[in-house]
């Protein structure tokens, strides 16, 4: 074996010794997190837990508050090389836990004015925990790590709240990739939707735009008796929701890529007996294509106001545009990928399909390539087409995933590391 490689092997033998060695620390980290969770910008526990993790293993620098509570921290390897950055996000969801745990969360916060109970029901505790192990692994490493690693810890990934700024993009605006800048960044995420000891990738689009979408109908309120006597936006705003439909399955090539127009609530009226002044409608964008994502704005507006124009309703409609693409840099992909199943094992990586969900991932990725790829965490007993998804109050984690999580992360920036200094 030619010196170069031994010694790759040497330190990929280093990187799993080092990642067993801590599992128990990041299972521990994890449940503390669980137990306590933060909503989105309120992440003030979390950050001086990772804070204090992170000075204790003498890191060359670790700033706070970026980003309201996210925390960046840099490890300068010994020996001279570019940068890598690694990413994990903090946040916890407005939802009440349903998990017979002994440390389920039984906390409860304010969001957007109402009283919620708070919960990990996306992972990201799994996340953090898993970050704050890989910066243990490559900080004992030091000594071989050719370059730097810059450790993010993004608060607000699933929306600050309303009237606020945060997350992936606040962090960019405050400087979490410069001083240095990153040549590549990488980020995983855990789900329900993979077996324990399965990793899932997809080079290019991988995880859809997500932009909000809220349509208001105008009418005229009138007796339910009388409903000639004003203007019906109930029965409107059916018909423009109906309409939507017809945005992707007969406006949108979907053999280019896939779309999805969602109304997810509808509010209107205050009893049966009368027709009320206007219909109030929310709902989500979500596309692969930047191009496509645009043109579904336009045919979305144009139909709900010709719809309701041909009601004799007026219609507002506004489109907020949110996370874009999720976009995994192809180069950086095909040249990760052997790293991915050689961490994974024999029949552990998974060329995954498109996913719906989004990410702010994807504002770092368009500043650097970035590499966005999935853990499984759904036991072996549960098929994971039965297993509660991410977001549900019954969202559940095999613990034993962690430490591949870790390994990947550790893995993968050594890789990197190493094939360009």
């Amino acid at each position: 074996m030619p010196d170069s490689q031994a010694v790759a092997s040497t330190l990929a033998a280093e990187i799993d010794r080092a990642a067993a060695a801590v599992e128990a620390q990041v299972i521990a980290w994890r449940r503390d997190l669980h137990e306590h969770p933060e909503l989105g910008n309120r992440e003030f526990r979390t950050a001086e837990i990772v804070r204090a993790h992170l000075a204790a293993l003498g890191l060359d620098e670790v700033r706070t508050g970026v980003a309201h509570t996210g925390v960046v921290g840099l490890l300068r390897g010994a020996l001279p090389g570019p940068v890598v950055a690694l990413r994990a996000d903090m946040d916890a969801l407005p939802v009440r836990e349903e998990v017979d745990l002994p440390f389920a969360s039984k906390g409860r916060a304010t969001w957007n004015g109402d009283e919620v109970g708070v919960m990990h029901a996306c992972g990201h505790d799994c996340h953090t925990a898993i970050l704050m192990g890989v910066a243990s692994v490559l900080a004992g490493l030091r000594a071989r790590l050719r370059g730097s690693v810059k450790f993010i810890f993004q608060p607000a990934e699933e929306m600050p709240p309303e009237g606020e700024e945060g997350g992936a993009r606040m962090m960019i605006a405050e400087g979490a990739l410069e001083n240095p800048v990153p040549q590549a960044i990488f980020g995983l995420h855990v789900t329900s939707r993979l077996p324990l000891g399965t990793i899932g990738y997809r080079p290019g689009p991988t995880m859809a735009s997500s932009d909000k979408l809220h349509i208001t109908v105008h009418g005229r309120q009138t007796h339910g008796a009388a409903p000639w006597l004003g203007v019906d936006p109930i029965v409107t705003a059916a018909q423009v929701v109906l309409g939507l439909q017809t945005v992707i399955s007969r406006g949108t090539d979907i053999t280019r890529e896939p779309a999805v127009v969602t109304i997810g609530m509808i509010r209107g009226g205050v009893r049966d007996n009368i027709i009320p002044d206007s219909v109030e409608m929310r709902g989500t964008i979500r596309a692969f294509d930047e191009e496509m994502r645009d043109e579904i704005h336009e045919r979305v507006t144009t139909l709900a106001e010709a719809v309701s124009r041909g009601s004799r309703a007026g219609c507002t409609v506004c489109i907020a545009k949110k996370y874009p693409v999720t976009i995994n840099d192809p180069a950086l992909t095909e040249a990760m990928v052997p790293t991915l199943a050689r961490v994974a094992g024999p029949h552990g990586l998974d060329l995954i399909p498109k996913v719906t969900g989004s990410e702010d991932f994807s504002f770092f990725q368009r500043i650097v390539p970035g590499l966005f790829f999935f853990v499984g965490v759904t036991p072996p007993e549960v098929d994971p087409k039965d297993a509660y998804s991410n977001h549900s109050p019954r969202f559940f984690a095999d613990e034993r995933a962690l430490v591949l999580g870790v390994r990947s992360l550790a893995h993968l920036a050594c890789d990197w590391l190493e094939a360009r200094a």
